[in-house]
């Protein structure tokens, strides 16, 4: 059994929370997997992650609870390939736009005669050739998460969801703002009434749906209009914006000790 589609089946009332490795470290992703983080996404996509990479992130998450999701740089079978026997058994896919690339990516990730995944005996997804009957269980184990990311793309949604494999649907908010002519406003009015329609749409056909989020004030909104996972930020953002944050208070209490020296040195002078 696929343990994202376990998380997503036992959450109940409580979606799980997830958030985005963009840093490209070990070690800050094992950090953010003991920060307590159900899910992570390992983001090929927008981050600088080779396959070695990728495989020393799997690594350092293995050991907290964090579940890794690998988003692949693209939608293409030979990096999906690849992904999967690096050890990945969850991939979100960027960018689909209708059911027919979506049946190419779930046919990437399985072995004849369900699909068209190379077969490797002895590899880090099979944990080196000691898992038995590998090639033969290996298919009904690998997660896959469809992005959605424009509204053409959330137009053909139920056609999308009802490809056999598609654990759930994912709808990306910035590229959707950026498509819908709102760029760098995922949380307009006009995007967020479409992911709306979209999570109900996917509610009436049973297919869990998530989505990413800022702040714990938009994941709040997000999780209130019915997502069933969402992430937060990225360990990059989260890193930034807490540096930032400290950066302002320390700033505003060196400005703030000027003044009261200043008012105190011309109270003295008043003397």
């Amino acid at each position: 059994m696929n343990a994202f589609r376990q998380l997503l089946g036992s959450s109940g009332a409580h979606p799980p929370i997830g958030t985005w490795i963009s840093s490209g470290s070990p070690i800050v992703a094992e950090a953010m997997g003991c920060a307590g983080f159900d899910w992570g996404v390992l983001d090929m996509e927008h981050s600088p992650l080779d396959l070695m990479d990728l495989v020393h992130l799997l690594q350092a998450v293995s050991s907290t609870k964090m579940l890794p999701v690998v988003r692949v740089p693209w939608n293409d079978a030979v990096v999906v390939k690849r992904v999967l026997d690096a050890g990945a058994s969850t991939l979100l896919f960027p960018f689909v736009q209708d059911a027919d690339e979506a049946r190419r990516a779930i046919a990437a990730t399985r072995y004849p005669p369900d699909g068209m995944r190379g077969m490797a005996g002895i590899n880090r997804g099979s944990r080196f050739g000691t898992i038995a009957n590998h090639a033969t269980t290996a298919n009904q184990n690998i997660g896959a998460i469809i992005q959605l990311e424009t509204p053409a793309a959330i137009q053909q949604l139920e056609a999308i969801a009802a490809v056999p494999g598609v654990d759930a649907i994912f709808l990306g908010p910035a590229d959707l703002s950026a498509t819908m002519g709102h760029v760098g406003q995922p949380m307009h009015p006009a995007v967020l009434d479409l992911m709306s329609q979209g999570v109900q749409r996917c509610k009436a056909i049973g297919k869990p749906v998530g989505t990413v989020g800022g702040t714990p004030e938009v994941v709040a909104q997000y999780r209130a209009a019915g997502f069933d996972f969402v992430a937060i930020a990225s360990d990059l953002g989260l890193m930034m914006r807490g540096a930032q944050a400290a950066l302002a208070a320390l700033r505003t209490r060196d400005t703030e000790h000027v003044h009261t020296l200043a008012s105190g040195t011309r109270a003295e002078a008043a003397y």
